[in-house]
C-alpha cells in the first residue's frame, strides 16, 4: 500500500527518513520500504506515526481529507 502522506507529512515536519525510522525503532531501510509501498506499514506504526504527526491515523491512510485529528472523550460511558 503506497502513502504518499507518509512522505509529505514527513517533509512538511523538516524530517529525515532516518529520524522517523529511529523514532519508530527501525532501520531507515526498512521505513523507507514503507513509504514506497514496497512493503505494508504495520498499524501500530500508523498509530505512533499519527501521534507523532498529530493528525489521526485515517489521514494517514488517505481515508480524509481532514488533517486535525478526531476529538477523543475523556468521559467514560456509563
Amino acid at each position: 500500500m503506497y502513502l504518499k502522506r507518509l512522505k509529505d507529512l514527513r517533509e512538511d515536519f523538516d524530517k529525515k527518513q532516518h529520524e522517523i525510522a529511529s523514532f519508530l525503532q527501525i532501520t531507515r531501510q526498512q521505513y523507507s520500504l514503507y513509504e514506497t509501498g514496497k512493503r505494508d506499514i504495520p498499524a501500530e506504526y500508523i498509530r505512533e506515526l499519527a501521534k507523532f504527526y498529530h493528525t489521526s491515523s485515517d489521514y494517514i491512510l488517505e481515508l480524509t481529507n481532514e488533517i486535525t485529528p478526531y476529538y477523543v472523550s475523556t468521559k467514560k460511558k456509563i
